[in-house]
């Protein structure tokens, strides 16, 4: 067989070509229209440009569509002919197919809508006993056990009942004293020149504290007599559960003997995982079932939550209060439990019947309508809106946005959708970037990116995001457009950096309406790039809400229509961030989210002829100067750690790549400052302040997730010096790209050579790479 083969193996390869080619072309004139449309082959390629001169157009290749080409020709990885791509100006993400095809595909679609979604929550648990109904009975004096009267667990006791017989020197002694005090007052009492001293109130009081009750000491005084042993009593009424002495044991003062549970009222200790957090409340009503009672359904509330989350399990206990009146319940047994949450406009939990109610804030089986105080614990009731509860809906507009989940092609906290296209002469499909909140069930909440109404694809979606791939647009796979999914994961050989076209946008002047609110737009961004740098998260939040209102400013209508969809598509994305942005919490969150924001600032910038600001006008004047000689020095030294970092994160090296941060702090640390008033030492100086705090991030770092997010900022201040300046080296420098990097946010860095090392996957993914250019 081998040697068939490698007889044969010139023309398998042939014929594997052939077939290559057949279907791209078959595919590519699938969702260019159909099969009632004429096929592209070759040798029409000409004719067909001719007949798309309505429209400007460039030329892809099926099976690797980052190729992009002004004309017909070869794609220069696999040697298939380019195939024409027809340039919408419908939207940048927009896919028409025929009829048959739609058929073909089975493409279904579902109404976006607002209502009320039920969540549940399933959990599993056993029961436990009520902490606050155990009862200790312990020896409270000195002694030897004379006699139990519970000879083993699992006797019911009533409050009241005697359990244990103790005999006690110390508890003899004091009741002697007490006698002896008595007697004394008696014979006192009766001459009328010596008053009494009350003693025999404070000989009561030590027995009392010895354990013994009132009846016992009364008995004890009219008696007459002192008795050797001692009787304890059950404080409570329930079911000895533990026996920990027998009898003739010493006992010390404290010694537990027995232990009694009150089993009318258990609790159930279930685990939560930490995506279902959202939807349980304090108060909330739990279904469970048994083992033992298959079918029967139990009900209880919950009465706590953890406020500490199992790092091993990733849960959070959750405790749920049972009633036990029948005494079917037994300590131990496993259950399983669903909690039905009704979710309304912003992930709340709805809960109706609450309206207006009160609750304790310890005992939740305690509602009541008026504000008082618990019958348990004698706490100040609560208002069920202060547990986080809605309870009163008044408009429709609280009904949550929803999607069906089969609608949703995630991509971390954000998701693609696609959307039909009414009144569309044949079928047309948009895909939109939207923001999701938690999944409900089969539905995502809507944070934004789509109206009540939008009829959402949930059958054929990959289908249409191919289609979109084929058409070098953007799509889930290829954010950026241009086929930016085709990445190099090993084994292909990249295109060389100056291969392909850029596809610029059209260069028709912007109104002056237009182009100011745009400049505008830009501005709001710098107010927030300051922000994040001074890690104020409030006005960041502000800034980002500011940002809201300068997009929406800006007047869709003045752009012309072969600019317009690039501006739509700009638009959405940046309503994406400030629907984030003005809910960061955290400075990770912040920083994730201002990235995606930059990037598309500079896609507007890069799209939009619009005046470059002071700054931008000055770097390319500082690209082309040469640095000055002291500048120079300082840069000097920081490749080479650089470098070493990159290796170590790409081979998965923490210890490596923490060493490798030091000498980058070592060497910024022995930087004096340098005295001139030259623009170039003025613009080092800033950006020397931006790598200190990159690096002080690296150094805080304690794991390869810190690490190369840490990384991607300093890979990113260090191709800003390498153009600004130029960093001396004696290596030859390669900038590489990887668009997977953060949840498809993409991330650069530099290399000594061109062979793909990623730094930010490692072994999982170390030749992903979209871009290798020589700098």
């Amino acid at each position: 067989m081998n040697e068939f083969f490698k007889r044969h193996r010139g023309k398998l390869w042939i014929a594997q070509a052939v077939a290559f080619v057949v279907l791209g072309i078959f595919v590519a004139s699938w969702f260019s229209g159909g099969s009632n449309e004429p096929k592209v082959s070759p040798t029409s390629a000409t004719s067909n440009l001719e007949a798309m001169q309505s429209k400007p157009s460039i030329w892809t290749c099926s099976m690797h569509p980052q190729i992009r080409r002004d004309g017909p020709g070869s794609c220069p990885i696999c040697g298939m002919d380019l195939v024409p791509v027809r340039e919408s100006a419908d939207g940048v993400r927009t896919v028409s197919i025929s009829s048959e095809i739609k058929s073909l595909m089975n493409v279904q679609v579902s109404p976006v809508r607002r209502q009320y979604v039920t969540s549940e929550v399933r959990m599993v648990g056993k029961v436990d006993y009520d902490e606050t109904r155990l009862a200790h009975i312990t020896a409270w004096v000195p002694g030897r056990l004379e006699r139990m009267f519970v000879d083993f667990t699992g006797v019911e006791v009533n409050k009241g009942d005697h359990m244990v017989q103790i005999y006690s020197e110390s508890l003899y002694t004091a009741q002697e004293e007490l006698l002896a005090v008595t007697k004394r007052d008696r014979l006192l009492s009766t001459s009328r020149l010596i008053k009494p001293l009350d003693l025999a109130e404070s000989a009561r009081e030590k027995l009392r504290l010895l354990g013994l009750t009132t009846k016992q000491i009364q008995t004890i005084e009219q008696r007459g007599k002192s008795s050797e042993t001692v009787t304890i009593y059950s404080p409570v009424g329930g079911v000895v559960v533990a026996k920990n002495k027998q009898e003739g044991d010493r006992v010390q003062t404290g010694d537990r003997i027995y232990t009694v549970a009150d089993l009318n009222v258990l609790w159930v200790q279930m685990d939560a995982y930490e995506s279902d957090l959202a939807w349980l409340r304090y108060g909330q009503d739990v279904e469970f079932t048994t083992e033992a009672y298959p079918g029967e359904v139990f009900r209880g509330r919950i009465a706590f939550i953890d406020p500490v989350l199992n790092e091993d399990t990733r849960t959070v206990k959750v405790r749920v209060n049972v009633p036990n009146d029948d005494g079917r319940l037994k300590p131990e047994m496993f259950v399983r439990a669903i909690v039905q949450s009704d979710i309304a406009a912003g992930g709340r939990v709805l809960s109706a019947s609450l309206a207006g109610k009160w609750i304790s804030p310890m005992h939740p089986e305690i509602i009541k309508d008026q504000p008082g105080d618990c019958d348990i614990c004698g706490m100040p009731l609560v208002r069920a809106e202060s547990l986080g509860y809605v309870t009163a809906e008044p408009t429709n507009a609280a009904k949550p946005l929803i999607v069906p989940v089969k609608a949703v092609l995630l991509t971390g906290t954000r998701a693609i959708v696609y959307i039909q296209v009414p009144d569309a002469d044949k079928p047309t499909y948009e895909g939109r970037e939207i923001v999701i909140g938690p999944r409900a069930g089969d539905f995502y909440l809507v944070k934004a990116g789509l109206d009540e109404g939008d009829l959402v694809v949930t059958n054929g979606n990959f289908k249409l995001d191919s289609a979109l791939q084929i058409s070098a647009k953007p799509s889930m796979m290829t954010p950026q457009g241009g086929g930016g999914g085709g990445h190099n994961h090993g084994g292909m050989e990249m295109p060389k950096a100056d291969e392909g076209v850029a596809m610029d946008a059209s260069p028709m002047e912007l109104v002056p309406a237009a182009r100011d609110a745009m400049q505008s737009l830009v501005e709001q961004y710098k107010t927030i790039q300051e922000k994040v740098e001074a890690a104020n998260l409030a006005e960041m939040r502000a800034s980002y809400e500011r940002l809201g209102q300068t997009v929406e400013a800006v007047p869709a209508d003045l752009i012309g229509p072969q600019m317009r969809p690039q501006w739509l598509e700009v638009a959405m994305l940046l309503r994406n961030d400030v629907t984030e942005g003005r809910e960061v919490k955290s400075m990770r969150e912040a920083d994730r989210v201002f990235a995606l924001t930059r990037q598309h600032v500079n896609q507007m910038k890069g799209q939009f002829p619009l005046p470059m600001s002071h700054d931008e006008m000055q770097m390319p004047a500082m690209a082309n100067m040469d640095a000055p000689p002291e500048v120079v020095g300082q840069l000097n030294g920081f490749v080479a750690p650089y470098l070493a970092l990159s290796q170590a994160l790409a081979a998965d090296d923490l210890d490596a790549a923490k060493q490798a941060v030091e000498p980058l702090h070592q060497r910024l640390a022995s930087l004096a400052p340098i005295v001139s008033e030259s623009k170039a030492v003025g613009m080092w100086s800033k950006e020397k302040r931006d790598l200190s705090e990159i690096i002080a991030r690296l150094q805080k770092a304690n794991d390869l997730s810190a690490l190369r997010s840490g990384f991607a900022l300093l890979s990113e201040q260090m191709l800003s010096l390498q153009r600004m300046f130029g960093l001396p080296t004696d290596e030859t420098l390669y900038e590489l790209h990887c668009p997977m990097a953060f949840e498809g946010r993409g991330a650069s860095w530099l290399q000594s050579d061109d062979a793909v090392r990623n730094p930010y996957y490692g072994a999982s993914m170390l030749k992903c790479a979209d871009k290798v250019e020589k700098l």
